[in-house]
């Protein structure tokens, strides 16, 4: 555990997917940064300190979580899993690493974020690759589940692909391409600072839980930060916020930075009023189906798991909704149970990746320690159309079943079973009644122009009207992309560093 300075040039607030990124280009320009942290730093790759169900690139990991949830928003609890250590989400995810398509952050552009269109970012995304070391999966290395949904997407008319990458590309099924090296889960901390770990200009320090930037005359001077049971302040010449898109905000609100509405309501003075501190979050809803499996598959899944590699999932595919048939707005993804001996059910799960329904994360008093509220406000958009997205993908996925290569294997629909949601209508008020997210949170610390009266930071992640103080992580993206955010979040670390790198030359 490092010590805690009482200066530094800049302080990135969370070392997590972005956190880190920014942070290491920084040191890399040769600057002088100090990242807190507000979970453990578990130091460089390979330290036994480091966490089983991280390092585990089978499974999700569900240790050190922040413990949010949906509280009574949703007709029943939701976990909305953050994990709190040095690497953040990028520790525990699983490891898919998909870019959407062009549309998306051509779009972005559009609104009024120069720099963010897709031609801009290819180069970004190609370096981020890299450095995460991915790779993609073969078709011969799928686990027969997954094998088996691959086999049967061509019938479905969903073409087999060897990337889901092809930015211009519409529906397709591919095996994954992700950050695993010799079954380890390959963080953004292991990626992008443990080469970082030995310059003196780096400073890391764990489990120090930053309460508020503080500004001065417009001007963010440093943070207050509670480290080793008392509060501290470190001053600081530029200050980055990558708490991710639940925790960002917190942050800022404390800080006297959100509506004047809700400060007053918690006794913290007003630095700058804006509105959308905290707004336009979202989440791509999901829904997860099962089958009960035949002994075939069973079989087969048990063999290869005794010959050793057989992760949850590796095969990913993407479809098209009625919303939007010249693109692709559905995911699907194969799981398999991982380890002998589960008896978790053979599933599928659904995903909906352009919602239009919007929610909110506010600060429930000035205690950093204190749960926020979080609203996603699932599937409230009056319309149902994020509903029925979800359901005209889970009605592909029961014809998938029910072809002649899968109808032996799947066995059985159990969930939500043909008996409870037989047609259309049925499967749209099942998905309404089960809401679930996809753990891709965005928006809430949206980008745009000044005049845009939702927007919190500009193109560059600068916060309006604050000096010396910026965004950079999924909250400052203006819509969710096509895509699981793991890759895109690295890919906002890397364009906002070199924001920062050419606004101070």
């Amino acid at each position: 555990m490092g010590s805690l300075p009482r200066e530094a040039e800049f302080v990135v607030i969370g070392g997590g997917t972005s956190g880190s990124v920014v942070a290491a280009r920084l040191i890399e320009a040769g600057h002088r940064v100090l990242i807190l942290e507000a979970g453990p730093d578990f130091g460089a790759f390979g330290d036994p300190r480091w966490p089983a169900d991280f390092l585990d690139a089978t499974r999700l990991g569900r240790s050190h979580d922040w413990g949010y949830d949906s509280g009574d928003t949703l007709p029943e609890r939701v976990s909305f899993e953050r994990t709190r250590a040095i690497g953040g989400c990028s520790d525990v995810n699983g490891t898919t690493q998909t870019w959407g398509h062009r549309r998306d952050y051509d779009g972005w552009a559009e609104a009024g974020n120069p720099g963010w269109a897709m031609d801009e970012l290819l180069p970004l995304f190609a370096a981020a690759t890299e450095r995460m070391r991915v790779v993609a999966y073969q078709a011969e290395e799928l686990t027969p589940w997954q094998r088996a949904w691959y086999d049967a997407a061509p019938e479905a008319g969903i073409p087999q692909r060897a990337s889901l990458n092809n930015v211009d590309e519409g529906p397709a099924v591919a095996p994954e391409e992700n950050n695993i090296v010799e079954g380890v889960r390959f963080n953004t901390a292991f990626a992008y600072l443990d080469p970082n770990r030995h310059d003196p200009q780096l400073t890391i320090v764990g489990n120090a839980h930053v309460a508020r930037v503080l500004v001065e005359h417009g001007t963010a001077v440093g943070v207050e930060v509670q480290w080793q049971g008392e509060t501290h302040v470190v001053r600081a010449g530029h200050v980055v916020v990558a708490g991710g898109a639940f925790n960002s905000p917190q942050i800022l609100q404390r800080s006297g930075i959100g509506a004047p509405r809700l400060l007053a309501a918690h006794g913290i003075p007003l630095v700058s009023a804006l509105d959308g501190v905290g707004e336009n979050l979202h989440d791509q809803p999901f829904s997860l189906m099962s089958w009960a499996g035949s002994d075939r598959m069973t079989r087969q899944m048990e063999q290869l798991r005794s010959a050793g590699w057989a992760p949850d999932e590796q095969l990913m595919g993407k479809a098209a909704s009625s919303f939007d048939p010249t693109v692709f707005d559905l995911h699907f993804l194969p799981y398999s149970p991982t380890h002998r001996g589960e008896t978790r059910r053979w599933s599928v799960g659904v995903a909906n990746l352009q919602p239009v329904s919007r929610g909110f994360v506010r600060i429930s008093g000035i205690d950093p320690e204190a749960k926020p509220v979080i609203d996603h406000r699932f599937l409230s958009d009056p319309e149902r159309r994020d509903a029925t997205v979800l359901a005209e993908g889970m009605q592909l996925m029961r014809d998938m079943a029910a072809s002649d290569g899968l109808r032996a294997l799947v066995g059985e629909e159990l969930n939500p079973s043909l008996r409870a949601a037989a047609d259309h209508g049925s499967l749209v008020a099942h998905v309404e009644a089960n809401p679930d997210n996809y753990w891709h949170p965005v928006g809430t610390c949206k980008m745009g122009p000044a005049d845009d009266p939702t927007a919190v930071v500009d193109s560059h992640g600068a916060v309006h009207g604050v000096a010396g103080l910026s965004v950079a992580d999924c909250s400052i993206m203006p819509r969710v992309p096509r895509a699981t955010t793991a890759m895109p979040a690295v890919v906002i670390g890397e364009r906002i560093a070199r924001f920062l790198l050419t606004d101070r030359a």
